[in-house]
């Protein structure tokens, strides 16, 4: 029984798939942005313990909270996104 024909001549040169999907890399300000937004969270949080829940903004009360992880949050959602 003879043999197949792909069998007797060589195989081109692998190459495999490109990886990246061509996606343009962020825009300068990317990073000093999410970390502005980590920080201002933190810091947002870190105050309001402080100063006894009086400040960043005492009209709001606990929702000082929501704010400061809000501000954490958007800083880490940047952070999935940067390139």
């Amino acid at each position: 029984m003879s043999e197949s024909s792909g069998r007797d001549q060589p195989s081109a040169a692998y190459s495999p798939a490109r990886s990246g999907t061509g996606r343009e890399p962020n825009p300068a300000w990317w990073a000093p942005a999410f970390v502005a937004l980590l920080v201002a969270g933190m810091l947002w949080i870190v105050v309001y313990y402080v100063s006894e829940y009086k400040y960043p903004i005492g009209s709001i009360g606990v929702w000082n909270l929501g704010v400061g992880f809000l501000l954490l949050m958007s800083g880490f959602v940047m952070t999935m996104r940067w390139r």
